[in-house]
């Protein structure tokens, strides 16, 4: 197994993490994934893994046994939810402090509920572009009228105002389009284009970036779900298509569903500023952005970044990129 079978990352190693049961008793694991946290023994199969956590999952509560083929706590059994379109909510007072100190050795627990039909928290949705890119953009928004009815473009160029266009599926003035200068600041730009939001949490995308819509329709109850337990960011994983071919660069996570609250840092390959705490993020699994590229543009952009950011711009990424992905 090279990837995690929950998220897929090709980040396991080696670990002395354990799990403590019910009746008291413990069980060490030799691996953990270092992206989602589940546990796994060196010879675990991932398909027969991913079955086990799948009938695992089928029910209205989820208690860990202590013979299943991996470990996990409620922190990554939260993530690990969201693959099959399910939600969990701790069953007590100790499951919620659970969620906000991971990763314990306890076993996880929880009480499970779908996605579909969950409670909900409206999103915005904004976008990051080019003039140039503006069009395409626009014509790609009316999908996403589905699951969102707020709409922020914000455009690289002279400061513009906020102005409503029409586009169909949407009600008149829920897609506006400001203009703002990126100024070699993309922390900037987005907390600019956080401000824009008019509900509390906004999913936020680059022009060469996609979401299909049955991914768009999850969000809302990812972010109450994410509110009910303290935490104000979400990660989604992120396809990288280098002229068409899936980059083995994935799940490449990024924290682009956030609180509006949220502030992002960094002038290259920015972040969301968590005070130093990741444990108010977590990942979600239910759907992946689309991430177009072209060979030119990964060759070019990693010295681009360098030179706005010295030290920070990740030049040793662009093989990874260029390399086709790898299960």
């Amino acid at each position: 197994m090279r990837r995690c079978f929950v998220c897929e990352a090709d980040t396991l190693a080696p670990t002395t993490r354990r799990i403590r049961y019910p009746d008291g008793s413990r069980r060490d694991f030799p691996r953990v994934c270092a992206s989602c946290g589940v546990l796994s023994e060196t010879d675990a199969d991932g398909a027969a893994c991913r079955d086990h956590l799948a009938r695992a999952l089928a029910g209205d509560t989820f208690h860990l046994a202590a013979d299943a083929p991996y470990g996990l706590d409620l922190y990554t059994l939260r993530t690990a939810a969201t693959r099959f379109g399910r939600g969990v909510r701790g069953l007590d007072a100790t499951d919620g402090e659970a969620l906000r100190h991971p990763h314990a050795e306890r076993a996880a627990q929880g009480e499970l509920f779908a996605l579909a039909t969950a409670p909900t928290r409206p999103v915005s949705l904004g976008l990051l572009c080019r003039r140039a890119d503006l069009d395409g953009v626009r014509a790609r928004l009316p999908k996403h009228a589905a699951w969102t009815l707020d709409v922020a473009i914000l455009v690289d160029g002279p400061e513009d105002t906020p102005q409503a266009i029409a586009v169909a599926g949407f009600p008149p003035g829920a897609v506006r389009v400001a203009a703002r200068s990126l100024g070699a600041d993309f922390a900037g730009q987005r907390n600019a284009l956080q401000d824009l939001a008019r509900g509390p949490w906004m999913l936020q995308l680059d022009a060469d970036e996609d979401l299909a819509a049955a991914t768009g329709e999850g969000l809302a109850a990812l972010a109450a779900m994410g509110e009910a337990s303290g935490a104000v960011s979400i990660g989604l994983p992120r396809r990288n298509r280098v002229d068409g071919i899936l980059s083995d660069v994935y799940p490449d996570v990024q924290y682009r569903l956030n609180h509006a609250t949220v502030r992002f840092q960094g002038r290259v390959h920015e972040r969301p500023d968590l005070g130093g705490d990741w444990r108010r993020s977590f990942i979600a699994l239910h759907g992946a952005i689309e991430h177009r590229l072209s060979r030119a543009h990964v060759e070019a952009r990693s010295r681009r970044y360098e030179a706005m950011d010295p030290g920070r711009g990740r030049l040793q990424e662009e093989a990874a990129l260029l390399r086709p992905y790898r299960p």
